[in-house]
């Protein structure tokens, strides 16, 4: 997959089928989607998810949020989904005043030589958002490109969104969070040093600190797997700030089930499946030891059951 950044400069060769959206997620809904582009590749058209380098949301101070996503968790589902081409367009003064005309002409015809074009209902674009499905519909056939409408995927006849996610997600409910993701939810990084606590007790750990802006589940401890150096492990995840130890920082301690490799360094995948417990302070190491053994437990009888 090509992966364009931090450029305004890029042209397509040939015709494209393109979708475009913040894809914060890539949720189910915005799975859908992509089914929709996988089928049109089988036409000869390249493949293209047009997004930005960071919400316009954010970008423009009117929502103060983290993502589900980062920038570099999404390019790496997108390019296991198959995708040809992701461009992540500079949300900068000279495209958010661009005039939603001026888009479809410049970009997606310019530059996306766009074929067909996949959106959802309530997609918007352009400058103070005033382009919609029905503008981009009526264009198309003036410039000769195709858009096809989806509708909303849903769950329990509620559509399936971002923002449905990010409130799931804050409130704790790891397991609906991932049905509507549609995979489990994860935070994706290097193996860094942490005080090595873990291993004078006898339960060695690896720890993350997640790239800022990125969404955490609520402080505590979770059922986890974890992909790294080539092996998944099940395991159990602490997220936030360890308070027994007092780090002054929110990050991802994972202890692996059947692990004892040096992993520093390593880039790690850690999925949350279930939560456990919230995050407290211990008296002492040893009362955090015993309580790690006692998650660890749950941990292991919960994946049993899976």
């Amino acid at each position: 997959m090509r992966y364009i950044t931090d450029t305004l400069d890029f042209q397509l060769e040939g015709p494209s089928a393109v979708t475009l959206g913040k894809f914060d997620g890539l949720h189910r809904g915005h799975e859908k989607l992509i089914r929709r582009m996988l089928q049109l590749a089988e036409e000869g058209l390249e493949t293209v998810v047009f997004t930005f380098d960071v919400s316009p949301l954010v970008k423009l101070g009117n929502r103060i949020r983290r993502t589900l996503l980062t920038n570099a968790e999404r390019a790496q589902i997108l390019r296991r989904q198959g995708l040809d081409c992701l461009i992540e367009c500079p949300f900068v003064p000279e495209v958010i005043h661009m005039e939603p005309e001026e888009f479809i002409r410049r970009v997606l015809v310019g530059q996306l030589r766009a074929a067909r074009v996949i959106v959802g209902p309530d997609f918007r674009f352009g400058h103070d958002r005033k382009g919609d499905v029905q503008m981009l519909a009526g264009m198309g056939k003036q410039y000769g490109f195709q858009v096809e409408i989806l509708e909303k995927e849903t769950c329990s006849g509620r559509p399936i969104s971002s923002t449905w996610i990010r409130e799931n997600l804050r409130e704790g409910k790891i397991e609906l969070v991932n049905d509507l993701l549609g995979y489990p939810y994860f935070v994706q990084g290097p193996v860094v040093h942490g005080r090595q606590l873990g291993r004078t007790m006898g339960l060695p750990t690896i720890n993350q600190i997640p790239e800022d802006g990125k969404l955490l589940p609520p402080f505590g401890v979770y059922a986890s797997r974890t992909t790294v150096g080539g092996e998944t492990y099940f395991g159990i995840s602490n997220v936030g700030v360890k308070p027994t130890v007092e780090v002054p920082f929110a990050g991802v301690e994972t202890y692996l089930f059947d692990c004892s490799r040096d992993l520093y360094g390593l880039d790690a995948c850690v999925e949350f499946y279930h939560f456990v417990r919230p995050e407290c302070k211990f008296d002492s190491v040893e009362e955090l030891r015993e309580q790690i053994q006692r998650d660890a437990h749950t941990g292991r009888i919960y994946f049993q059951k899976e």
